[in-house]
């Protein structure tokens, strides 16, 4: 893999991790390859709760804004290598009944012709503030 395409992957990450605090579903698709997958930092398997395809990821993807529709990813830092990506960032949000998340956060990518195929999410479990 070229630096240039790690570059080009740095860029990606960067616009997905500011489409997220734009509340940008369009954008964030955009970034999301044809055949894609999002894991969810919650849910009842071992990866969470997966959404397959385009369709079920927009629908994963936009759950985040329901839960926390003040919810914001800050101090993004983004590592790629290769085809595989990591972003850490400081998840914030506040939930239907007052209660406030704060918590760092990693986002574990695989990536396909120049856009996002996996996503998977992982958060620290933290007591609400």
């Amino acid at each position: 893999m070229s630096t240039e395409t790690n570059h080009d992957y740095l860029r990606l990450l960067e616009t997905f991790n500011d489409a997220w605090n734009r509340h940008d579903i369009d954008a964030l698709m955009d970034c999301m390859a044809e055949r894609c997958e999002f894991h969810g930092v919650a849910g009842p398997d071992v990866l969470g709760r997966t959404f397959s395809g385009r369709d079920e990821v927009r629908k994963g993807f936009t759950l985040a804004w329901e839960t926390c529709p003040d919810a914001s990813w800050k101090e993004g830092e983004h590592i790629v290598s290769g085809e595989r990506g990591v972003s850490e960032s400081t998840f914030r949000g506040t939930k239907a009944d007052g209660s406030r998340i704060e918590a760092r956060m990693v986002d574990v990518f695989t990536f396909s012709g120049g856009k996002i195929a996996v996503k998977n999410a992982f958060r620290k479990d933290r007591p609400a503030l």
